[in-house]
């Protein structure tokens, strides 16, 4: 039975879904079925607090802008707290990024009401690195996942931009075996972009020096942003996202 406000989709929807939704050259993607299309709460009491804020800033209207991600997401309202109030408080933001999220934790939110009755213009989208980092999901899974996420924010927003973002890299030099993963996954995810509603930005560069190092300047963990490094990320995807909402 569903629930009024509430949809769910099983595994098998969603994965039917994308193939309507999304180019045809990512089916590919859609190969093999692993957890990360399965969606799943965290089990930890904070994480299920922080579902209910989101929620209750939801139900409060008046959103156009929604960040979607993991803890570097979450991070806009730590580290990069000032940025965010330069950037997009007044853009009537909502950051739906939570500590520790897979492709499967993003899922469960946004199909547990935390993009009801909304019309955000854009949404910014960046998760996967957990898949790779906290897991080992082989690329093939962890697209699949962030594929799955894209299609119900298009089947539930159809009027709002997609921006996917790859995914940040990690580890101190080019050859950190987390960093190709990521790279493997970020080739992939190029692919959905379509120009219309789906709009695709990799800002991996601006965290790297010539040599492909990781900045500790920007990233002194070598995952998440400081507040320079929030810096770093808002003054380059603005051009793309000024245009997205029109301002």
């Amino acid at each position: 039975m569903m629930s009024r406000g509430r949809l769910f989709f099983s595994p098998i929807l969603l994965l039917t879904l994308c193939l309507l939704f999304l180019p045809a050259a990512t089916a590919g993607a859609l190969d093999r079925e692993g957890p990360a299309v399965v969606p799943a709460p965290q089990p930890d009491d904070w994480w299920r607090l922080r579902h209910e804020q989101v929620l209750s800033r939801v139900r409060e209207g008046a959103v156009d802008l929604l960040m979607i991600g993991d803890s570097i997401t979450q991070g806009w309202g730590g580290e990069g707290r000032r940025v965010w109030e330069r950037y997009y408080a007044h853009r009537r933001a909502v950051n739906l990024g939570f500590n520790s999220d897979r492709t499967e934790q993003v899922l469960w939110r946004l199909q547990q009401g935390e993009i009801n009755g909304i019309r955000p213009k854009v949404a910014v989208v960046m998760v996967g690195t957990n898949n790779s980092g906290s897991r080992n999901d082989p690329p093939e899974e962890t697209v699949a996942g962030v594929q799955a996420i894209v299609t119900l924010l298009r089947a539930q927003l159809p009027e709002t931009k997609i921006l996917l973002l790859g995914i940040f890299p990690r580890g101190a030099t080019a050859n950190d075996a987390l960093r190709r993963l990521n790279r493997t996954i970020n080739d992939r995810l190029r692919g959905f972009a379509d120009g219309r509603h789906l709009f695709y930005l990799d800002l991996g560069s601006i965290f790297l020096d010539h040599e492909g190092r990781l900045k500790r300047d920007l990233m002194p963990d070598l995952l998440h942003p400081n507040e320079q490094g929030y810096q770093a990320w808002a003054d380059s995807m603005e051009p793309q996202l000024k245009a997205l909402l029109g301002d």
